[in-house]
């Protein structure tokens, strides 16, 4: 027999289950993320769906990771993902020296 104590661990375990994957999941995906390389000279500029001011902060910080991108001020989600995509399709414009 369980104790009281080891049935209500049982139990928190068994309804906290899914969200708990979840969240792995979460930080799997942001590790991935946070390690994904950003091409050197990329053009912000040339990136359609961007904010003007994530272009401004991207062109002035020039991140090497998506996980570094995140992470700047004026940078929202949507922006990562519009970055993401272009990054993915392999065929970007890059600033001239």
């Amino acid at each position: 027999p369980l104790s009281a104590e080891a049935a209500e661990q049982v139990e928190i375990q068994v309804k906290y289950a899914g969200y708990i994957d979840k969240q792995l999941d979460q930080v799997e995906k942001m590790m991935r993320m946070e390690q994904k390389r950003i091409p050197d000279r990329l053009d912000y500029d040339a990136i359609s769906g961007l904010a003007i001011e994530a272009k401004q902060k991207l062109n002035q910080v020039r991140p090497l990771s998506i996980g570094q991108a995140s992470r700047i001020s004026g940078v929202n989600p949507s922006d990562i993902s519009i970055l993401l995509v272009y990054i993915e399709q392999g065929q970007y414009a890059l600033t001239a020296e």
